[in-house]
């Protein structure tokens, strides 16, 4: 007898709508149906929208100074940006979603694709992963289904912007007439790897619909623009070029840089925030088992203000021996501070980057260093990380990060951090 045929690849796209507005309703049932905005670092631009704030008009990316009056008028409720919150959040669905799917990518903070290959009754699965994460989380996903990863994402969209699908879209399970309908509805720039850029070239080519673009010669758009694109042409056509990508590539480079919550002149408060930056940084590349083999420090005012002197530079290093450390990271990091810095400018950004990233087990060890030193350097930074882990970021730190830090960036109105810090749980009277 013949092999049985391999059965079809279906993926599903699993995205929380409003993600970070939803986050911030879930501890406060009072918000529901509340307009709400996330703002940017510093309060500075609307970076997230509740449904009621959409219909209100608003904008992402709007600066919030000039809107606010108005928004605040309207009932809009805005919230200082909460990572801590929502990384904890997202790191829940996606445990959930582990769960309900044999093989999973994370795909971003608030989206993951699925493998639902072989599961008989998909739109029951799509129900039971909304339902499943509505009741453990308190927030509400949208479930897309696809022979390959962007049609998965089309079919997304279409059960976003369709309340009579309750969540859930099956695009494969439509004729093909009916397919053609749905695509014809949306148009090219939604399509997952065209985006903005992109769209208006394909619309002057007679291309303004993801079905206009699924019936184009693959060919002709890899001469016109790319390989990328031509993938993206067969993917609407049901070919899958794209794999799920399940283990998380490890980061070349850790990059930490804010802008100051208020105008910084001095240059004991610039150490402050560069000491703080790196030892963030450091903590990370011990987070990913890695160790820096380079440092990069940049500095700069504010270019917005074009009235004010300007100055902008960077510096960086080879370091002697790759290293986790964050005491010796923070050290380098303020010599090349020191060698930055002029008197007499308004900094308004500071920045660490640790290059160079190799696996800490394959470490080329300094003639310079013993064994024992090495050992108890490793033994203290995981020390502090777990001390951080138990108690909270910034329970213990080097000394030269500074307490007070009023040059740590604005966040006015941020929520508590309800599901990793005890003092922040809610008191039930």
């Amino acid at each position: 007898m013949p092999a049985p045929a391999p059965a079809a690849r279906r993926y599903a796209l699993v995205d929380v709508n409003n993600f970070y507005a939803s986050c911030e309703s879930v501890f406060n049932p009072r918000l529901v149906g509340k307009p709400i905005v996330v703002l940017s670092n510093n309060d500075g631009c609307i970076v997230a929208r509740s449904a009621e704030a959409k219909a209100l008009g608003l904008k992402m990316t709007q600066p919030w100074h000039l809107v606010r009056a108005a928004a605040e008028a309207q009932g809009v409720i805005a919230f200082s940006s909460n990572y801590t919150l929502y990384a904890d959040m997202s790191n829940r669905v996606v445990r959930i979603l582990r769960e309900l799917a044999p093989d999973l990518e994370v795909y971003s903070i608030d989206e993951s694709f699925l493998d639902l290959s072989g599961i008989p009754d998909l739109v029951a699965h799509g129900r039971l992963i909304r339902t499943r994460v509505k009741q453990w989380t308190g927030l509400s996903v949208c479930v897309g289904i696809g022979s390959t990863k962007t049609r998965a994402k089309l079919a997304n969209h279409i059960a976003k912007k369709n309340p009579g699908f309750d969540g859930v879209f099956d695009l494969e399970a439509l004729p093909p007439d009916e397919q053609q309908r749905w695509l014809q509805g949306i148009e090219v720039g939604e399509v997952w790897g065209v985006g903005r850029r992109l769209a208006p070239k394909l619309q002057a080519m007679g291309l303004a619909t993801a079905a206009d673009l699924r019936q184009a010669d693959p060919k002709q758009i890899r001469a016109a623009f790319s390989v990328v694109l031509e993938r993206t042409v067969e993917e609407l056509r049901g070919l899958s070029c794209l794999a799920l990508e399940m283990v998380v590539p490890e980061r070349d480079q850790i990059m930490c840089s804010r802008s100051f919550g208020r105008e910084v002149t001095a240059l004991p408060e610039l150490k402050e925030a560069v000491i703080s930056y790196a030892s963030r940084a450091a903590e990370k590349l011990r987070a990913q088992g890695s160790q820096a083999g380079a440092l990069r420090v940049s500095l700069r005012t504010n270019p917005y203000k074009a009235r004010t002197p300007q100055y902008a530079n960077a510096l960086q290093v080879a370091l002697p021996a790759a290293t986790s450390d964050s005491r010796l990271l923070a050290r380098t990091a303020v010599t090349l501070l020191e060698r930055l810095y002029r008197p007499g400018f308004v900094y308004q950004k500071a920045g660490v980057m640790l290059m160079d990233l190799r696996p800490a087990s394959q470490r080329q060890a300094s003639l310079l260093e013993s064994a024992r030193d090495s050992e108890k350097q490793t033994a203290l930074n995981l020390t502090l990380d777990r001390i951080n882990q138990r108690y909270g970021r910034g329970a213990i730190l080097l000394a030269g990060a500074g307490l007070s830090k009023g040059w740590s960036m604005r966040r006015g109105n941020v929520s508590p951090a309800y599901t990793t810090d005890w003092s922040a749980l809610p008191v039930v009277n």
